[in-house]
């Protein structure tokens, strides 16, 4: 599902902030990624969600080579990987129906399907009663969902996550990792990158750390 075989990232300006990084994720995988500021992480969920393309090395997802996939490849490789942040990016002026429903809207579902799916998406989530509301009424925890509901909206077989509990007090972080669990349980391959370890050791999944830009740990969960 996603292969990286010595993978460098070198920006011209800072140097290398991936370094002969190598690893496999199976199909349904769940993982985090953790590490220090600065020790690769958003570089490497970028370089998976072609945000970016490596220096050197091969990185494969769902088979397509990433380094050599054609430039009008990458839309229909992007709609395969949901992405998560950790401010949300929601649109302040829009609905949570309509943050949710964006990507379907872009990729030009029919308005029946994107209703069908917006709301199951919310479903998921525990907000579909929330559907009309704007994010400003929303709570740090629920703006977090849409954002998750908004990622798996149109059912990608990947998805990432870049602190996506940075703001979140514990209770909350443990609710979103456990709604992750739920996605892979229906065979979602997921890679989470955060700092909370605590939270991470009492999870028991699979581990990467990374350590200025290399891969220095690869713990199996139970």
């Amino acid at each position: 599902m996603i292969l990286f075989e010595h993978v460098f990232k070198r920006y011209p300006e800072r140097g290398e902030a991936l370094t002969n990084v190598s690893f496999e994720m199976k199909v349904g995988e769940m993982a985090f990624l953790t590490g220090h500021s600065g020790a690769g992480k958003s570089t490497l969920l970028r370089l998976i969600g072609l945000l970016e393309r490596p220096s050197r090395g091969q990185i494969l997802v769902n088979g397509r080579d990433l380094a050599t996939l054609p430039l009008a490849q990458i839309p229909y490789h992007r709609r395969e990987v949901g992405m998560i942040f950790q401010d949300h990016r929601l649109l302040p002026d829009r609905s949570v129906f309509d943050n949710v429903a964006l990507p379907l809207v872009v990729a030009g579902l029919p308005h029946k399907e994107v209703g069908r799916r917006v709301r199951a998406a919310l479903d998921q989530v525990g907000l579909l009663k929330r559907e009309r509301a704007i994010p400003v009424a929303l709570s740090g925890g629920e703006q977090q969902r849409v954002g998750i509901a908004r990622a798996v909206v149109g059912r990608p077989p990947v998805l990432l996550a870049d602190e996506p509990t940075g703001n979140l007090d514990p209770e909350l972080s443990k609710e979103i990792f456990q709604l992750f669990e739920r996605f892979q349980y229906v065979g979602v391959t997921l890679l989470i990158a955060t700092h909370d370890l605590a939270l991470v050791k009492s999870m028991h999944h699979r581990t990467f750390t990374l350590g200025d830009g290399r891969l220095i740990n690869d713990t199996r969960g139970w």
